[in-house]
């Protein structure tokens, strides 16, 4: 087999380019096309069931050097593209830009929609709901830390008019990021104390405990002051230290590997069934004793699998609570629709906060 030489493989790589980019191009005419149809009958832009089918038949073609998380990398950009073309995308999510959820809301909407950092969870949910937003991106929990309060009560807050319609499981991994290249000229390190503490080990095993740490409102900031700072570096998300151009020494720190984060997208209409879907709500159960497990019997009865549980102090009123539940399956499922129209004529009050595909695939 003859050898080609670099100058002839580039050249075969700029025509495969151009033949790449004309049928994007002509890809985007059918979406244009259909966002037109969209815009006739109202129906929503962002459709999660349809891309995930997409990235599925894609995944099972045969071929040699792409996987699904590289066909995802691809596509989610070329989804961003096209829900872009058709109506310009505005995306909420709890700031500042750097942050993991800066993080989880671009890998999903892509580099090309505009993104509106806010203070607080509150803020976002506000945010759409005034309709500055299409989504937004808020985090809902971590496998370490818990849930997030402020989500769960805004959930509870604002579920007549803002909805989960999709998910983001985040692999949080921290970086060691600095100007300086040799760690002994390193003496302050700025973080987040949560990313600090999670890092300890690998702290420990550079000789980097006696260098001062200055606690940071966020690992973006962190790295922000890391960008400007003499003899200085941070622990933060790699999007923030290319947000800010400081250079990566050491990638993956955390001492738990394992460690993920879940995100919710919100907006304001619902999904359709996609057959592999998962159901959040929010319930206050009849004020009797065995109430709760007389709710989850309905569930088992009907053979649904719950996923979480997880109560919630009713803050309006005293020692009083409610129970936020994850459960598969669609709020249209013959099965669903059981269960909770069960539950309602026993006394049970249920809120509906989405349905929407379970992005839990590992």
């Amino acid at each position: 087999m003859l050898v080609q030489n670099i100058d002839d493989l580039r050249v075969s790589i700029d025509r495969v380019d151009s033949e790449i980019l004309r049928l994007i191009d002509k890809r985007m005419s059918y979406v244009k096309q259909i966002g037109e149809l969209k815009n006739i009958n109202g129906s929503t832009i962002y459709r999660p069931e349809r891309e995930k089918a997409i990235i599925s038949r894609l995944s099972n073609l045969e071929l040699n050097h792409l996987n699904k998380k590289a066909i995802e990398a691809i596509y989610f950009e070329i989804f961003s593209v096209a829900r872009n073309l058709e109506k310009p995308q505005v995306v909420a999510f709890l700031g500042p830009f750097g942050t993991y959820t800066h993080q989880a809301a671009k890998a999903r909407f892509g580099a090309i929609s505009s993104y509106t950092p806010l203070s607080t969870i509150e803020a976002v949910f506000t945010e759409l709901i005034n309709g500055e937003a299409k989504y937004g991106v808020v985090p809902i929990e971590n496998n370490t830390e818990g849930g997030v309060g402020a989500t769960f009560d805004c959930l509870g807050v604002y579920n007549d008019k803002i909805k989960i319609v999709a998910e983001i499981y985040l692999d949080i991994h921290h970086c060691f990021v600095s100007r300086y290249e040799n760690l002994k000229d390193i003496n302050k390190i700025y973080s987040h104390p949560q990313g600090y503490n999670q890092c300890l080990k690998f702290l420990e095993d550079h000789a980097l405990t006696e260098a001062e740490f200055i606690p940071t409102k966020s690992t973006a900031l962190a790295a922000k002051m890391a960008s400007s700072k003499p003899n200085s570096a941070a622990i933060c998300s790699k999007i923030a230290a290319d947000l800010y151009g400081v250079p990566t020494m050491f990638e993956k720190i955390e001492d738990n590997l394992a460690n993920r984060t879940r995100f919710f997208i919100l907006s304001n209409f619902k999904n359709a069934k996609s057959g592999h879907d998962k159901t959040s709500i929010l319930a206050r159960t009849e004020h009797k004793p065995g109430a709760l497990v007389e709710l989850l019997e309905m569930f088992r009865n009907e053979g649904i699998n719950l996923t979480k549980l997880e109560s919630r102090p009713i803050k309006k009123k005293e020692f009083t609570q409610h129970f936020y539940l994850d459960f598969e399956g669609h709020i249209d499922d013959e099965s669903v629709k059981t269960v909770l129209e069960n539950a309602k004529k026993q006394g049970h009050d249920i809120q509906w906060l989405g349905s929407y595909i379970n992005g839990d695939e590992r």
